[in-house]
């Protein structure tokens, strides 16, 4: 839920549960004057909106290691918290980097919850770049505050890079594998199981108050249910529906599909300018998003490249800015994947590019719809970037949101996160239907 809502609907959440007059701070624990604006309250926002991206990141990646492997182990004698330690953990280091660095790229690009919560005391590099080029109109006081997120964003790429190729994480080798599902044992899984229940029990506190205010009369003011809110969202924000599901739509299944062959071709081929692809593909995601849009603004804003207000400016800016996604998922799972099962294929007669289709794709189907999946809810909730490029033709759901936020419509803007949230639910639900589809397609061929 966190990551498929606009996150300064999150942080306005967490105001009113948690600030001076929040339902949990002063109803419930009687609290006066409690401060969740700065630093602390920046932190609990973003820790509560990015934890998402490790687990879908994670999940592809521990889906794809062999459990026969940690059976193994305990059959040589390994007790359970051994054989995680010295098995399960250091072959997830792939995919634990990636999303390091994502989250590490993701923190650092945050707009929404700094917007919000960071107040003037606490100033966030990408809102002041924000606010020096609409607010100030300094493009380039407002560049160069975006220049310096690159410096810890390329550290954090080349520490991430060094740390992961100095082992092999190969598990993947086209052998049929069962488990006995013994490496956890039952309290340890019960154990767990309540920890993710206080979890989950917290974020649903949290984002239920998002969905109180889309049916009160007043947020915060007046608690009459009421459906006002969704009527003037349909007769206000129908267009802007229609027009966020097309854009994603079409920009989602492009940036992992190419996702997808760039990360092949940074694991599996060696060519000049190898390295620099990979290098280049996060750059976009290193930058805030703010300084993405005006560098859009001013890359096809004359001719022959005028792009400015079409539909094609705004694909281009979701599938170059989520596309590294795909590709650090692709290059974790393709660690895994033992490269003799190509070289059977093409010792069988396959060349290189059926080897890819029907061997090497099907292998990184968790990674493939685990980016499917970030680029769609992505697409869905962006504004950074996208609050530069939208027009009068082409409308967002999260601009729509922004405006009704900036003018005190607190109960629409909730009503419109409510629509939102539920249109990407039914998404995912569709996404991992065809992900259940294709995997056990998967394991029947290598089964076989």
């Amino acid at each position: 839920i966190p990551i498929i809502s606009p996150p300064f609907i999150g942080a306005l959440a967490v105001i009113m549960l948690f600030g001076r007059n929040g339902f949990v701070s002063s109803t419930l624990l009687g609290m006066q004057d409690a401060n969740v604006y700065g630093p602390k309250g920046l932190l609990f926002a973003q820790v509560l909106t990015f934890f998402p991206v490790a687990y879908i990141t994670l999940r592809g990646v521990l889906e794809s290691i062999s459990p026969t492997l940690e059976d193994a182990a305990m059959d040589l004698g390994g007790n359970r918290f051994t054989i995680f330690r010295k098995v399960t953990l250091p072959l997830s280091i792939p995919g634990i980097a990636s999303s390091m660095l994502v989250l590490f790229v993701e923190s650092l690009a945050d707009f929404g919850n700094p917007l919000v919560l960071a107040g003037a005391q606490f100033p966030i590099l990408s809102v002041q770049a924000y606010l020096e080029i609409t607010g100030m109109g300094n493009f380039a006081k407002g560049a160069a505050l975006a220049f310096i997120l690159l410096v810890p964003s390329v550290s954090a790429y080349l520490l991430q890079k060094y740390w992961v190729s100095k082992k092999q994480y190969v598990t993947v080798t086209g052998k049929p594998t069962q488990s006995s599902n013994d490496v956890v044992s039952p309290r340890a899984r019960w154990m767990l199981f309540a920890v993710c229940c206080l979890i989950a029990a917290f974020i649903i506190l949290v984002y239920a108050s998002i969905i109180w205010g889309a049916f009160a009369e007043s947020w915060g003011n007046s608690n009459k249910l009421t459906l006002q809110n969704f009527i003037y969202v349909w007769r206000v924000g129908f267009e802007s529906v229609l027009d966020t599901l097309a854009i994603a739509g079409l920009s989602t299944p492009l940036a992992g599909t190419v996702g997808m062959v760039i990360a092949f071709l940074v694991v599996r081929k060696r060519f000049w300018g190898r390295k620099f692809m990979e290098f280049s593909s996060m750059l976009s995601f290193a930058l805030p998003g703010t300084v993405v849009g005006i560098g859009y603004i001013l890359a096809f804003n004359k001719h022959p490249l005028y792009l400015t207000g079409t539909l094609l400016i705004l694909l281009l800016n979701f599938i170059f800015r989520y596309l590294p996604v795909g590709v650090q998922g692709g290059v974790a799972v393709l660690k895994q994947i033992d490269p003799s099962i190509e070289e059977a294929a093409i010792d069988l007669g396959a060349d290189s590019n059926k080897t890819f289709r029907k061997i090497t794709l099907p292998l990184m189907i968790p990674a493939f719809f685990s980016s499917l999946i970030f680029s769609f809810v992505r697409s869905m909730t962006a504004i950074s970037a996208a609050i530069f490029l939208v027009s009068a033709r082409w409308k967002l759901m999260t601009v729509q949101i922004m405006s009704q936020v900036e003018s005190g419509r607190i109960g629409a803007a909730a009503a419109f996160s409510l629509i939102l949230v539920a249109i990407i639910l039914v998404a995912m639900a569709v996404i991992k239907l065809i992900l259940r589809l294709k995997y056990h397609t998967t394991s029947s061929i290598l089964s076989h």
